[in-house]
């Protein structure tokens, strides 16, 4: 069952409600997901949680709360391991400090198996094409899972 109106109304994420998106025709795609927004020092982040259900998200807003929490930690986190991947030997000190200050996190997704996702925008456009950004995939642990490029 899926409750395709339903809102999550969170103390510290604020509202989350079923993702949709709009078709050239007027009909409506329901997601199987949640969004909703929050501000992190002064920037609107957009929050994905898996999920089609507000009981299946349920589960999934702790490791949301501690992760916007710690974002500052967890920002620097990602940003090293999109250097170290796409780095043919060690990075440099100044190389993993260019990447910290030049990618920034657009997104926050929460996966139904504890996984967390940053999706990660270039604001200098030095170091990935238009139209594709990394996306750093956190374990429950938070060491680094995947790193992926979408677009």
């Amino acid at each position: 069952m899926s409750d395709e109106n339903a809102t999550i109304d969170d103390p510290e994420l604020g509202a989350l409600t079923r993702a949709t998106s709009e078709l050239t025709d007027g009909s409506v795609l329901t997601h199987d997901w949640f969004v909703g927004t929050v501000s992190v020092e002064g920037t609107e982040l957009e929050l994905m949680l898996e999920g089609t259900t507000s009981d299946e998200v349920a589960p999934l807003l702790p490791r949301m709360r501690d992760a916007v929490k710690r974002l500052h930690t967890l920002r620097r986190i990602a940003t090293d391991a999109v250097v170290s991947k796409f780095s043919t030997s060690d990075p440099e000190p100044h190389e993993l400090d260019e990447a910290a200050s030049d990618l920034t996190i657009e997104a926050l997704e929460a996966a139904a198996d504890g996984t967390v996702i940053l999706h990660l925008i270039d604001s200098c456009g030095e170091h990935f094409p238009e139209g594709y950004w990394p996306a750093v995939h956190l374990a429950v642990d938070d060491s680094v899972a995947q790193v992926t490029v979408e677009s």
